[in-house]
């Protein structure tokens, strides 16, 4: 035993020795004995071994990230959860440049009267549930779209919207529908594109077609928990029919405030922002130049505008909503308050669909001034300016253009709102001025014009713009009788060209899809409609 301890204490004392001289920075190697060479590089493999431990990622660690509003509003919503969640999908996509391509329609032909489309489905698809999805479960979500329109936080659950004038909806076999329209319908790949055609396995419906649980879709993730106003909770769907998710689970928060989100991603609470409004372009540049984060930009589907209350005066009168385009510097508005994240535009229609045609924007005050004169003559009148009080950047806008329009004799009372009861009193008509943002459900700008420009259209009534317009109204109808793509495109370009001169809305600027990250992530690209999820995973 005493020979045992003496060896263990030579051995002590010998490594002592070595650490010492190593503090020093004197030894040499000659120095050093075999056994202390053993120990010294024993010592230095842990430390390696144990930084590279720290440093290592799981890859199937949990990632959070976070966006301004409720992702996934839950079983009173139409679509339960946003696209972005990829969650469910569609018969129909989209590609970068908003044409149509397949999700789970492989193919597609129509009929040579364009009154007929036959779909053909993707085989060997799974639900969430286990259950197959096939011509029957297409068939349930056209069933359960025909019961009626359904509201949603993103766009509503219209059959009439994304089918316009759809006579039947058949079976074919087990992987074939087939769609029958009393016009033809040329177009209608557009109108399908994403929330256009939504698929769901009919076993998460009720009687009445509304959810009876977490929604169940065929995408590459599942929800496995949903707490609303708090966080959606996403697993890999390992039996997804495509690549498979790189992120085994991702957490998706609801933070309203943008500085909160903000000071969450610096902290690392969160590893990145999604959604509309991610972040604010003030903040985001903030992080240009610094390592640890990068920003994500690409055209987005969303545009912003003013509505004005074409219902009452002055803004019933043309001349006055075309002073108001006239004396807006758009350029002034992009850089400055969005710090060049936007492109002007007095088109209705979103740069990102395929038809979307490009008009040049004019500015004019001088001009602006006479065609107001001519309605207000040597008056002035006061309007109530509504805007959303949870945008920081709208309140330094709105005051922007509260002081050109003030030069044509319009002076504004800005009011801060919440966004819903914002849209309640713009249906009343209690406003003159309202700041507002729409975004593209589809490709197909027939949804647009149908909803601004119709006089029968929702938005043109629910926003009390008051517009209407006989040369429109002809020419939606002539476009939907049209099989031929030219004399549709001939029609939409013409329409596009009314909204940049009779203003059913002001244009302000074309938005941009905008979103940061941390560099601990990988795969985080902007795309038409939020981001690929499926591609996000931890960095090696």
């Amino acid at each position: 035993m005493k020979d045992v301890r003496k060896r263990i204490l030579a051995l002590l004392l010998a490594l002592a020795f070595v650490l010492g001289m190593a503090g020093c920075g004197s030894q040499s190697a000659e120095d050093t004995t075999e056994n202390d060479t053993t120990v010294a590089e024993t010592a230095d493999e842990e430390s390696t071994a144990s930084e590279e431990t720290a440093d290592a990622v799981d890859p199937d660690a949990e990632i959070v990230l976070a966006g301004y509003r409720n992702l996934a509003p839950g079983e009173k919503d139409g679509y339960y959860c946003s696209k972005i969640l990829y969650v469910w999908e569609p018969l129909v996509t989209q590609d970068d440049t908003g044409a149509p391509v397949p999700c789970l329609a492989e193919s597609w032909e129509m009929s040579e009267d364009g009154k007929q489309w036959t779909f053909y489905l993707r085989q060997g698809v799974k639900f969430h549930d286990g259950s197959d999805f096939n011509a029957d479960t297409v068939i349930a979500n056209f069933d359960r779209m025909k019961m009626g329109v359904k509201s949603s936080s993103f766009y509503p659950l219209d059959i009439d919207s994304h089918y316009p004038n759809l006579e039947n909806y058949e079976k074919v076999d087990d992987y074939t529908i087939r769609l029958t329209f009393s016009q033809p319908a040329p177009t209608q790949l557009y109108n399908m594109v994403n929330f256009g055609s939504a698929i769901y396995s009919p076993n998460c419906f009720d009687e009445n077609g509304d959810f009876n649980g977490i929604c169940i879709g065929t995408g590459p993730f599942r929800i496995t928990e949903n707490v609303l106003d708090e966080y959606v909770l996403l697993e890999r769907f390992d039996e997804y029919w495509g690549e498979t998710a790189k992120a085994k689970n991702i957490r998706v928060r609801v933070i309203p405030d943008a500085d909160t989100r903000f000071s969450a991603l610096k902290s690392g609470e969160i590893m990145g922002v999604i959604d509309l409004n991610a972040i604010p372009t003030s903040l985001a540049v903030e992080l240009e130049g610094d390592g640890n984060f990068a920003l994500t930009t690409t055209k987005s589907t969303m545009i912003r505008f003013l509505c004005l209350n074409g219902t009452q005066f002055p803004f019933n009168d043309v001349r006055m909503r075309q002073a108001v385009s006239l004396a807006l510097q758009r350029s002034v508005i992009t850089e400055d308050i969005y710090d060049g994240f936007g492109t002007p535009t007095t088109n209705i229609l979103n740069y990102s669909t395929p038809f979307y045609k490009e008009f040049p924007v004019e500015e004019d005050m001088e001009k602006a001034k006479e065609l107001a004169a001519e309605v207000l003559g040597d008056e002035r009148v006061t309007v109530t300016y509504l805007y959303n009080g949870s945008e920081a950047a709208q309140k330094g806008e709105a005051e922007l253009i509260a002081s050109w329009l003030s030069e044509i004799g319009i002076d504004c009372e800005l009011m801060p709102m919440e966004m819903t009861n914002m849209k309640e009193q713009m249906k009343t008509g209690d406003y003159g001025i309202a700041r507002m943002q729409q975004g593209l459900s589809n490709s197909e700008p027939a949804t647009i014009f149908r909803r601004f420009m119709l006089t029968s259209g929702d938005l043109n009534q629910n926003y009390s713009l008051g517009y209407q317009s006989d040369e429109v109204d002809a020419l939606m109808a002539e476009a939907e009788s049209a099989l031929d793509m030219d004399v549709r495109t001939e029609c939409y370009n013409r329409i596009q060209e009314i909204s940049t001169q009779e203003f059913p809305v002001v244009p302000l600027f074309n938005d941009m899809t905008l979103m940061a990250y941390n560099t601990k992530l990988t795969g985080y690209e902007a795309k038409l409609y939020g981001i690929e999820l499926p591609l996000v995973g931890w960095a090696e």
